[in-house]
């Protein structure tokens, strides 16, 4: 028990702190799980140790892989890429959005009435990236901040992962434990009539106490170049005749330069021109649109030969004019991207893309400044100007999320009733228990590539692989505290503080310790660790263990109050240039209520 316990608070340290990718994470736990006898008979045969122990089998260790959980998920995210691919959802989002206009409640409706009902029937994490540009555009047309739009996404997208079983991987996993542990897995449709009720408390809290509580901290302007505060970093010099910089290209031009300054435009007798520039030479009486602070343009100004132009503002509409239309455009670093942890620099962003990076916000930080050197997080906002082309690839790389609106040529429009008809069959074969939910999910998924919505080598860029490795890395820590008594231990100590309380109340506390658990580390990582704890206390003071794992479940599925708490959060984060302080200041009361709404449906519908 100690030996798991020890693995639980490392693994809760790592989770909350992020000092390693949760997948990462994730092995390291089934590999200090699979260490333990290995490691115990050595520490036995020199005298350390009475007797060697094992927490796991190898064959547990390494069951998270062959869980039905970690193949439905599998085989769901699959399923969703299938209906994304065939632009469906952005349709929709396309003709609901032309309702709207102006109203600020109506694009509000508009954004939680798609995002909610979709996300009960394709994972909510695609179905918000998918939305995210949509709503962007919403708040732009209509005048609105798109801060009063973004969270209630995420949120309305957690809403909609309540309504069926393959709402979330939460779901499936806990129906996972729950068959295994008290032999009750969920049907399609379990807790439905639950779902409904939390999404439409959730919607009107929205419309009410969330609306005035949400902050604008992006005001609602179509300038981006004021958006991002760059008007005292983006100005136009020209380069005199006698700058030592004649002759050079763009691009020895800037590694000769110790200062932060980068090219954006080349004005040369009345014409612009974009990126690339990196081979463009340098002429006297050339003018460039430089991004940089005054102290490095007054240092370049002198030693460089260039000339300020004054009472220049670079605005939006100046940078879009060049000869390869380019345009200004916000670039999210999406989860698993090969830019996490890499700086432009060292990713040669600007080489890769013929894209240039204005500015980048991380929540309501804003940096201008020495971008090369920023080591790059998921969640980062980019201000990006390119090209329609590399605006198309950038859109196309599943290392970003493009927050505008941009037609996709990969479009497979004509295999939309194909997909949402394999998806409607899955959810009718599993709910009807014709064949279980892994079984029907995995026929749906081969029928996607049969059909032609999803060609085979984008089946694994359709799989979001650290979640994978997270369910399979975190299962046999299940296992392992079932089996050492880990779990009846904490569960001991749980109805022990709560011996004052009816069951309704313990009920009520597994759904708060769960809620903030949530908030700090993994939804799925929540789960695996508090429903074996929780079917043990239910067991002890004599409640249905079926509830209990339902609040569980609940609570991992709905984490308002952190930006990490969940992935849509995180999503929305750099884009609505949020604070920390604003998930907790509309996301609290949410969690309360939805607290209370949670534990007393349950109650009514199970207990």
């Amino acid at each position: 028990m100690l030996a798991v316990l020890a693995i639980v608070l490392a693994a809760l340290i790592l989770f909350a702190t992020e000092a390693a990718p949760v997948d990462v994470t994730a092995i390291g736990i089934m590999v200090s799980l699979l260490l333990a006898e290995p490691l115990t008979e050595a520490a036995a045969s020199v005298g350390l140790l009475a007797d060697s122990f094992a927490l796991v089998s190898p064959e547990e260790g390494i069951s998270g892989f062959a869980s039905v959980a970690t193949v439905t998920v599998l085989a769901m995210f699959v399923l969703s890429a299938g209906v994304e691919r065939t632009g469906i959802v952005e349709t929709l989002g396309e003709r609901v959005s032309a309702f709207t206009g102006n109203s600020e409640r109506r694009q509000l409706g508009a954004t939680i009435g798609i995002v909610g009902p979709i996300s009960g029937f394709i994972n909510n994490t695609a179905a918000v990236a998918i939305l995210m540009p949509m709503v962007s555009d919403l708040a732009k047309k209509g005048g609105t901040s798109p801060s009063k739009l973004l969270l209630p996404l995420s949120y309305a997208s957690m809403f909609g992962g309540t309504l069926t079983l393959i709402g979330t991987s939460t779901n499936i996993l806990a129906s996972d434990l729950s068959a295994r542990l008290i032999g009750e897995p969920f049907s399609m449709f379990e807790f439905t009539q639950l779902g409904v009720i939390v999404a439409l408390v959730g919607t009107a809290y929205l419309f009410t106490v969330g609306w005035w509580l949400t902050p604008e901290r992006i005001k609602a302007e179509e300038d981006l170049t004021s958006d991002f505060e760059l008007s005292e970093y983006l100005t136009e010099v020209v380069v005199r005749e006698e700058s030592p910089l004649v002759g050079q290209t763009v691009r020895e031009a800037l590694a000769s330069m110790e200062q932060d300054i980068d090219v954006v435009q080349l004005i040369r007798e009345n014409r612009t021109f974009g990126e690339p520039l990196g081979q463009k030479m340098i002429r006297g009486g050339d003018v460039f649109v430089v991004r940089t602070d005054r102290e490095s343009l007054i240092d370049v100004s002198e030693g460089e030969g260039l000339d300020l132009l004054p009472e220049i503002e670079v605005s939006d509409a100046e940078l879009a004019t060049t000869e390869q239309n380019q345009g200004l455009v916000e670039v999210v670093v999406a989860p698993r991207s090969s830019l996490i942890g890499e700086t432009l620099a060292t990713s040669r962003f600007r080489e890769r893309y013929d894209a240039t990076v204005l500015a980048l916000r991380r929540g309501p930080e804003l940096m201008r400044s020495r971008l090369d050197r920023v080591s790059l997080r998921v969640g980062d906002t980019l201000l990006v100007q390119a090209t329609e082309d590399s605006l198309g690839r950038l859109n196309r790389n599943r290392d970003f999320i493009v927050a505008q609106r941009v037609e996709r040529a990969q479009y497979r429009r004509e295999k939309v009733p194909i997909a949402v008809g394999i998806v409607i069959g899955v959810v009718a074969l599993a709910a009807l228990d014709v064949m279980p939910i892994v079984v029907s999910a995995l026929t749906g998924a081969l029928a996607m590539v049969v059909t032609g919505c999803l060609k085979p080598p984008e089946l694994y860029d359709a799989v979001q692989w650290d979640v994978i490795f997270l369910l399979a890395g975190v299962i046999p820590l299940g296992i392992a505290m079932e089996q050492t008594g880990t779990a009846n231990l904490i569960a001991d100590g749980v109805v022990a503080s709560a011996e004052l309380l009816p069951p309704i109340g313990v009920l009520a506390l597994f759904y708060v310790v769960t809620a903030l658990l949530t908030n700090v580390v993994s939804n799925n990582a929540s789960v695996v660790l508090m429903i074996p704890v929780a079917v043990e206390a239910a067991t002890r003071i004599g409640a249905d263990p079926f509830a209990f794992v339902l609040a569980v479940t609940f609570a991992a599925s709905t984490a308002f109050m952190t930006p990490v708490g969940y992935q849509t959060n995180l999503f929305v984060y750099g884009p609505g240039g949020y604070r920390f302080s604003d998930y907790v200041r509309v996301g609290g009361p949410l969690q309360l209520l939805l607290a209370i709404v949670t534990t007393v449906g349950i109650w009514f519908f199970w207990l």
